[in-house]
């Protein structure tokens, strides 16, 4: 799979540009800091994410007082010999428009059928560092990249999440306080709701944790790799697993803490409450590992779902590389590029082109313009 060409209008920094990048190999794409080479990538990544691969909402994405910009890229996926078109325009008011085949996008998992990408970046720290939510959306989205359409099971949840928080500040705010009975009604609604969470978060819990046990070798094996010996013996290896919210029957659980529930007026515990728990040496990585202990299990993370997407779906994701060298001593930089499968990558630097990349086109980004 890969990216044929990319044309961007009033994105980010860009008032036009277009990208060619060869289907195989690295293309580098050099610039100083500011010089739009990350914007790049992001739009790469909205094509096949719908979102910002930073975290930013739409009017960030739009270059400065434009009311809208314009993404096109033309994908192809050699393995099933195909060629798809993605389209999208984002707009300061009002609701995006994504299409792919020509077709409107029906599901943002659907996009996954037309462009897979895998995305390393010096905040991939957080993935160790950072609180549980990092971990979710890493785990979340590499279920998408492997499920597509199948993993519409996480846009239920944040509708369920969104209906039963509503209906818990409600209660509240009608004047119930902990210890008086609930009316019947809301009751019997709330019965509703907890259902509906039940059902979907035992599908999502179901989805990470068979996904964790399939990454867990994998991670252990890149990270002994990346830090410099394959010894499975070895004790300085990592580990993931899947570490839920709650115990026993989610539904069960949600009852006992109903009370709490509706004095706070969020709902506690359940799949958007839950986390990865990532160790090292048997320790937790998060308060026990070094920095250069927990960056390499950052990228032992991210390359374990890059190789198994990769496997999964018989063709392997174009890897975004933003700036990630500029973190690593030489030898973890040889040791990743060594490890990673035939494909595009697409890599973004400031400085130098580090050791063991041969370019196979570069690229120069200067004040919102591409210059090869």
């Amino acid at each position: 799979m890969f990216v044929e060409h990319l044309s961007l209008v009033d994105f980010r920094s860009y008032l036009e540009a277009e990208f060619s990048p060869p289907p195989v190999g690295t293309t580098v794409i050099r610039g100083s800091n500011g010089s739009g080479k990350t914007n790049l990538i992001e739009a790469i990544g909205y094509l096949a994410t719908a979102k910002s691969i930073r975290g930013a909402p739409t009017d960030a994405l739009l270059r400065i007082g434009a009311p809208s910009a314009v993404l096109r890229g033309r994908i192809v996926n050699a393995e099933k010999a195909r060629r798809v078109h993605i389209d999208a325009e984002l707009k300061s008011a009002g609701r995006d428009a994504i299409k792919m085949g020509g077709q409107p996008l029906r599901r943002v998992g659907d996009l996954s059928d037309g462009l897979l990408v895998t995305v390393f970046a010096p905040d991939d720290l957080e993935l160790v560092k950072g609180g549980p939510g990092f971990r979710r959306s890493y785990i979340d989205d590499l279920a998408v990249s492997l499920l597509g359409r199948r993993a519409s099971t996480f846009a239920e949840l944040e509708r369920v999440l969104k209906q039963r928080n509503s209906l818990l500040r409600s209660v509240f705010a009608s004047g119930w306080r902990p210890g008086r009975a609930l009316p019947a009604d809301v009751e019997s609604t709330l019965d509703v709701w907890d259902h509906k969470l039940s059902e979907v978060g035992g599908v999502i819990a179901t989805i990470r944790h068979d996904l964790t046990e399939q990454l867990d070798p994998i991670v252990g094996r890149t990270y002994r790799l990346l830090g410099g010996t394959s010894d499975a013996r070895s004790d300085s290896t990592a580990t993931v697993s899947y570490r839920p919210s709650w115990s026993g029957a989610l539904g069960e659980a949600l009852v006992a803490c109903r009370d709490e529930d509706l004095r706070r007026g969020v709902t506690t515990l359940g799949p958007q409450r839950d986390d990865l728990d990532l160790r090292i040496s048997a320790m937790p990585s998060r308060t026990h590992a070094s920095q250069g202990e927990q960056r390499t299990a950052a990228l032992a993370l991210r390359l374990a779902g890059h190789l198994l997407v990769t496997e999964s779906r018989g063709t392997s994701p174009v890897l975004l590389l933003d700036d990630v060298f500029s973190e690593l001593d030489d030898a973890r930089s040889s040791a990743l590029m060594q490890m990673l499968p035939p494909g595009q990558t697409i890599l973004t630097t400031a400085g130098s082109i580090p050791s063991g990349v041969t370019p196979a086109a570069t690229v120069i980004a200067r004040e919102g313009r591409l210059e090869s």
